[in-house]
């Protein structure tokens, strides 16, 4: 096993071991609610990841049992710079770290404990895949705050619980609890309460045996699928299947099999 490297920072925590980077909301004072400079932080932290080869696999948790509140709408907390535009704010923190975790082209994978709401509920299902623990609840609380959806909600709702229940979802701010997610197919996998980020890091291993390329390609094929026609998405296949032969993964796998069909 490789050794851990462990970078604490406040308000996130980033832990590295075996190309799993694991990034830890840590402001438990606001149920890890994210502020203006917390979100440009994980932003950069973002970004870092995007560019080092050996980062094979994000997780994204909270601390303390809650994965995270959503915006901190505490006084101060969402101060406009002079200058600025509250839009132009949103741009540079709220979207730009929503738009990168969304463009990665390495999995990434939430671990849910508690609470994740309106922001917090849209970062989980901004991942990939979705761990939660069994007393996890989502909710977009948006509409309770007098707030319509941001985070990439409007976006992301519908493709995982279909145009209505989004709708519903998104209208009355109601609370999704784990199981259900799960059965509408907006969490993979629910646990016991507390093993939420054990079982994301045991995905997270699996996933790190697998082809960088092929998972990259996986991704982003998926993640189109629904804008691009059949004729593209064939196209992307083929392009996709050509960089992964060019790998020294695909080889690898190529010799074992002739040797195990020669076996």
């Amino acid at each position: 096993m490789a050794g851990l490297e462990v970078q604490r920072m406040e308000p996130v925590i980033v832990d590295r071991k075996d190309g799993v980077v694991t990034f830890t909301l840590n402001r438990p004072q606001r149920r890890n609610a994210i502020d203006v400079s917390t979100w440009q932080l994980l932003s950069r932290e973002l970004a870092e990841v995007a560019q080092r080869e050996a980062d094979r696999v994000l997780v994204l948790t909270g601390s303390q049992d809650t994965f995270c509140a959503g915006g901190d709408l505490s006084e101060g907390s969402g101060e406009v710079p002079p200058g600025s535009s509250p839009v132009g704010v949103m741009r540079d923190t709220v979207n730009r770290f929503c738009l990168g975790l969304h463009q990665l082209a390495k999995p990434c994978i939430a671990a849910v404990e508690g609470t994740a709401a309106g922001a917090g509920a849209n970062l989980a299902w901004g991942c990939d895949l979705v761990v939660a623990g069994r007393s996890a609840r989502f909710g977009q609380v948006f509409v309770r705050r007098g707030l319509s959806l941001d985070s990439g909600g409007s976006w992301l709702l519908p493709r995982l619980v279909g145009l209505q229940k989004a709708k519903q979802l998104a209208f009355f701010g109601d609370w999704l609890d784990a199981e259900e997610a799960c059965r509408l197919g907006a969490v993979t996998e629910v646990v016991d309460d507390g093993n939420a980020l054990a079982s994301a890091h045991t995905l997270a291993a699996r996933l790190v045996e697998s082809s960088a390329t092929a998972l990259a390609f996986i991704k982003r094929g998926l993640d189109g699928s629904l804008e691009n026609s059949f004729e593209t998405c064939l196209e992307e296949e083929a392009l996709g299947v050509h960089h992964c032969t060019q790998t020294p993964e695909f080889a690898a796998q190529l010799r074992a099999l002739f040797q195990k069909g020669s076996g």
